[in-house]
């Protein structure tokens, strides 16, 4: 019985040892980092290959063609913002980051993100966002492939990109400006229709002062308009207030806004408060 059971507990440490996976370190570790230029988020991820005494540029990566920029999958490169690159605009999104070193110079390449596991094998000018040339610079021996986001400030940054002796960078701007004006209007013209329409539902939903959640979807239709959702909400609190003869009113408009919409959800929910409060 005993020989039985040692038996077992060998098979199964067997199996355990046989499923267990090595880990061991990545030959070009992955890398990310965030970097807040003026109320501006750039995001990149990327990964790190190690020059380990090779001729990286004109060699392992040669001259004139399109290179991932990096090492395995494709750089991303991610802006929560419209911003400017180079002078070129370039919409808030992901982007890959691709690149054509040359000697003197190298083109940047900002292309739609398409999550490609190094340069597509599809190529599309139609997703390039930008594209532009910068100057090469010598510089101590870089080991490691890098990105960074430095000289920030307000209005941008400069991203660069090193490597072995060779360093390109490249201009960010960021719309701060008009980001925080249009932050600091929205705030000091007060809430939103929306905002007003989300308290008063809120208010609502949760058994809070009734009358209060009127007063808040009254402002939402002065300043967003009649809507058929919003009126239905409204005619809700007035009925929860006892006002049937306003919440009925109020229920009619909805109803006839709800028809002309098509929506026949809203056209049964009217229908059915309408009978239900005639009988109050």
């Amino acid at each position: 019985m005993l020989r039985k059971i040692a038996t077992v507990f060998l098979f199964a440490a067997a199996l355990t040892t046989a499923e267990a996976q090595i880990t061991t370190p990545q030959p070009s570790p992955k890398s990310s980092f965030e970097q807040i230029v003026g109320i501006s988020e750039i995001t990149v991820d990327y990964s790190r290959p190690a020059t380990r005494g090779r001729q990286i540029f004109g060699n392992l990566v040669p001259y004139g063609k399109i290179w991932r920029t990096g090492a395995n999958s494709s750089t991303k490169v991610t802006f929560n913002s419209d911003v400017s690159i180079e002078g070129e605009k370039i919409s808030k999104g992901a982007y890959e980051l691709y690149t054509i070193p040359n000697k003197s110079d190298w083109e940047i390449i900002f292309y739609e993100n398409s999550d490609s596991w190094g340069v597509p094998r599809k190529w599309d000018d139609n997703k390039v966002a930008i594209r532009f040339r910068v100057p090469t610079m010598k510089v101590a021996n870089t080991e490691s492939f890098t990105i960074d986001v430095s000289d920030i400030n307000m209005g941008g940054a400069t991203m660069s990109i090193y490597w072995a002796t060779t360093k390109v960078s490249f201009k960010v701007t960021v719309p701060t400006n008009e980001l925080v004006t249009q932050s600091i209007n929205q705030v000091m013209e007060g809430p939103s229709a929306a905002d007003y329409a989300s308290a008063a539902r809120f208010y609502f939903d949760s058994g809070k002062d009734t009358k209060k959640a009127l007063g808040w979807m009254n402002k939402a239709i002065e300043l967003g308009g009649e809507k058929f959702w919003l009126l239905r909400q409204k005619s809700l609190m007035e009925a929860k207030l006892g006002d049937y003869k306003e919440a009925i009113n109020t229920a009619k408009r909805s109803l006839k806004l709800a028809k002309e919409a098509g929506n026949d959800d809203y056209v049964k929910m009217n229908e059915d408060s309408i009978k239900e409060w005639k009988r109050m």
